[in-house]
């Protein structure tokens, strides 16, 4: 285990099970990485040094003891929109935000597997956009190219993974927020079914269409933290049956009928997908047929989906921006989204949750003739810092829906997906595809990206290492 870059998240827990590290020099390594990178990055909105010093102490206790537990002893971060006891949520936003008084469920259960918390990472303000830049905490950049943003609105997360802060992270995903800063940072990033995380205290976030999810490195990695943080509170109104997700990540997929997704779905906005990353996606469709699957072109019949997604996005932000210390403070596009959303709260959001079952049959019925969905995961590269940051709210949502009109479907359904790294376009910027499956499909898609993985190795590429004299200014 190296001290300067984290180990992957089954390799950090072997090696603290056989007592080759200690719980508490990990932990003091984490920090310290986390201290050198945060001028430079700026991942972490929260560090809990002497909190998870003391954990880690806990920690080491139980492994003297002969406990063992799925992740005890391993230090891993979670975005600044889940309550961790004694911390704020500020979700990206300025003000004095409390203590929260207990942890949210999914941090509750990656604590009862034995996982050291270190910290909370940095996000866009509600999580609206894909980039991670804000007032609140200011810029957080891209490991591979410090100029350009990690995305968002898991961009902190993703930051902290692929500079190799931290092993894993959690994330959510209400619109592609785990799986475009997955893509544009090199990751795994896993969406799973609604509900298979919960995200309580808040039993349906952002009307359904959020859900907790998972970056790591590898297929397993991502695969061993979502079955930690897997399970749900009492008053969860969505409770898929349990599923261990791990044990696939080495498994035959089989033979698969694959689609190729290149179109992207109806917007108002039009969206063109980069040349670049269309070659990306043919050369993995290529691949994918090498590995014996039956990739043909064909994409889902998304029809007008946008109209089950914008009234319950907005109404969330709605809902969310009253519940801030001071919304004066919000920036003048939330602001502008919440009003959207009020008025869109009453009958809209009605329909567009009855639209939901609608579209599970007719996708449901592709999906009859299709085992997987292949698509890319954005229409371009990861923007330049302050690209999107400065414009005003039509002109953000227009960039937005230009940069990444792909991932939000899925949401919709509530089904699985997963970002798998597709490669690099231009000056070495990542870029990533989607593997999107049928409702509780998270098996199948594990098992096919490990996979992909074992033949691409992927995970095998680290960002560029840089000193204090690379940091950029801007």
């Amino acid at each position: 285990m190296t001290p300067d870059r984290a180990a992957g998240l089954a390799d950090t827990r072997r090696a603290l099970a056989d007592g080759e590290v200690s719980c508490r020099a990990l932990v003091e390594r984490t920090l310290a990485r986390i201290e050198a990178a945060q001028p430079s990055l700026n991942a972490f909105r929260i560090v809990r040094a002497e909190a998870a010093l003391a954990e880690a102490d806990a920690a080491d206790r139980e492994l003297a003891a002969g406990v063992r537990r799925p992740l005890l002893g391993v230090p891993v971060a979670v975005k600044d929109d889940m309550d961790v006891a004694g911390e704020p949520t500020a979700f990206g936003c300025r003000g004095e935000f409390p203590p929260a008084a207990a942890d949210s469920e999914a941090v509750r259960r990656l604590r009862a597997a034995g996982a050291v918390v270190v910290g909370k990472t940095n996000t866009c303000e509600l999580g609206q956009w894909p980039f991670t830049e804000g007032p609140a905490f200011g810029v957080t950049r891209n490991p591979w190219h410090p100029g350009h943003t990690p995305g968002g609105s898991s961009g902190g997360s993703a930051a902290a993974v692929a500079a190799g802060l931290v092993p894993a992270a959690l994330g959510s995903d209400g619109a592609g927020s785990v799986r475009i800063p997955a893509a544009w940072t090199h990751l795994i990033g896993i969406k799973p079914q609604r509900g298979r995380i919960s995200t309580w205290p808040r039993g349906e976030s952002f009307h359904g269409i959020t859900v907790n999810g998972t970056l790591a490195r590898t297929v397993a990695d991502a695969a061993l933290l979502l079955d930690a943080a897997s399970g749900n509170h009492d008053r969860d109104p969505h409770r898929p049956p349990p599923l261990t997700v791990a044990d696939w990540a080495g498994r035959d997929p089989g033979r698969l009928r694959i689609a190729l997704a290149l179109k992207p779905p109806f917007t108002a906005v039009p969206a063109r997908l980069d040349p670049r990353i269309r070659a990306r996606m043919v050369e993995l469709a290529e691949r994918l047929t090498a590995l014996g699957h039956e990739v043909e072109e064909a994409d889902p019949p998304y029809g007008q989906i946008g109209l089950a997604f914008l009234p319950r996005a907005t109404a969330g932000i709605a809902e969310r921006a009253r519940e801030v210390p001071d919304p004066a403070l919000l920036d003048p596009r939330t602001r502008e989204t919440a009003r959207l959303g009020r008025l869109l709260a009453g009958a809209p959001l009605r329909a567009a949750r009855r639209a939901e079952a609608v579209l599970h049959r007719r996708i449901g019925a592709f999906l009859r003739s299709y085992d997987v969905v292949l698509a890319p995961t954005t229409a371009a590269p990861p923007p330049r810092i302050g690209a999107l940051a400065g414009l005003g709210g039509p002109a953000t949502e227009r960039a937005v829906i230009a940069a990444c009109p792909y991932a939000w479907p899925w949401n919709v359904l509530g089904w699985p997906g997963l970002n798998v790294p597709a490669g690099f376009v231009g000056p070495g910027l990542p870029v990533g595809a989607q593997l999107l499956g049928p409702a509780h499909g998270e098996p199948l898609l594990v098992s096919l990206a490990a996979q992909l993985e074992a033949e691409l190795r992927w995970h095998e590429r680290w960002p560029p290492r840089r000193t204090g004299a690379d940091r950029p200014t801007g």
